[in-house]
């Protein structure tokens, strides 16, 4: 019969000369750098911090980005007032931003949906209807699978381009939807992720897509509805933000009230 002794667990080690932690490799582990990990995440957020400055100052002096903004906002909220609904689309993290803003979106009243181009083309192009609005998230402008689907959305449906590119001419995206029906809105970053942090993970371009991306939805938010905070907690009863949405109120942006900024319904 074999020995049980073969199948127990050696002694743990008690004297603290023989207690190093080893790697699988046998070898001694070193005593983690505190200092340096500290000093690389406060790089990484500095740097966020700096590229959304960088995208505060682009809204605030650029007419490209204005215009956009301006322009996204009108076409969203006719979309929503006819019955229609934000149709959103990216792949990898900028479709992980994407299927945020639809829920942030929805969380005020307008209506959205998130589309990934592969599955459009596999049936799911069905989901877009004639009242819809269609809002892209590719930082580099050039994702293969947003062009797969291009030739396919209705010609007539509009198209907001969440993008690095900072004007019109240089974002072949929005080349398939001619004049009124294409809409720029530029997201980029002052340094390259790989310039940076070496390395091209989506980390300041997915932040500043975030942002803007939250500041269209609270914009179109505030165009809809005299006061969202009725909206956003109609929407959210549970948890801790339904638990208190009924004591907030829509703060005044500059110290005018939200009603006296909202222009009349738009068709």
């Amino acid at each position: 019969m074999t020995s049980t002794t073969l199948f127990q667990r050696p002694l743990t080690p008690t004297s603290s000369s023989s207690s190093t932690e080893m790697s699988d490799a046998g070898t001694p582990l070193e005593e983690p750098n505190n200092t340096g990990a500290l000093a690389a995440a406060l790089h990484v957020i500095r740097t966020e911090r700096d590229a959304l400055t960088a995208l505060e100052d682009l809204y605030e002096t650029d007419n490209v980005a204005q215009e956009g903004l301006n322009n996204a906002v009108n076409v969203i909220s006719k979309s929503v007032s006819c019955g229609g609904k934000i149709v959103v689309s990216g792949v990898g993290k900028s479709g992980k931003i994407g299927k945020k803003v639809v829920a942030t979106m929805n969380s005020f009243g307008i209506k959205s949906v998130f589309l990934h181009p592969t599955e459009a083309l596999h049936g799911d192009l069905g989901i877009i209807g004639d009242n819809d609005t269609m809002l892209i998230i590719s930082f580099s402008g050039k994702t293969a699978e947003i062009f797969a689907m291009l030739p396919y959305l209705p010609r007539g449906l509009p198209l907001i381009a969440v993008t690095s590119h900072t004007h019109p001419s240089t974002c072949t995206l929005l080349d398939a939807r001619p004049g009124s029906h294409s809409i720029l809105l530029p997201a980029p970053i002052p340094v390259s992720e790989v310039q940076t942090f070496g390395v091209a993970a989506p980390t300041t371009s997915t932040t500043v897509a975030l942002a803007l991306t939250d500041a269209l939805a609270i914009a179109v938010a505030r165009r809809l509805h005299p006061n969202p905070s009725i909206v956003f907690q109609g929407n959210h009863p549970g948890g801790a933000i339904g638990g208190v949405s009924h004591m907030i109120s829509v703060l005044p942006i500059n110290g005018i009230p939200p009603s006296t900024t909202i222009s009349g319904p738009h068709s």
